[in-house]
């Protein structure tokens, strides 16, 4: 059973990865990738995996689906900015 700190795990997880969502969309529309910070993108993906693994240990199934799918978007952009310099 999930309780009311896992359902604000959830809703935290999904407020937060939503709001990546219009930076990815937008970059694979344009093409556009001059305001991306390559830097920025690569530190934070490492950041990302170690929260993501982190999760796993905890078990804390907020913490793994919004790691993972944040991983897998921001990894995305690390490769529109190198495929689109």
């Amino acid at each position: 059973m999930i309780n009311f700190y896992e359902i604000i795990g959830l809703v935290a997880a999904i407020i937060t990865t939503a709001s990546f969502l219009p930076q990815v969309f937008k970059t694979y529309k344009t093409k556009d990738t001059s305001g991306l910070s390559l830097t920025m993108y690569l530190t934070f993906f490492v950041g990302i995996v170690l929260w993501l693994i982190y999760g796993i240990h905890l078990k804390s199934l907020p913490m793994i689906l919004a790691n993972s799918i944040t991983a897998i978007l921001s990894l995305f952009l690390i490769i529109m900015k190198l495929k689109y310099k």
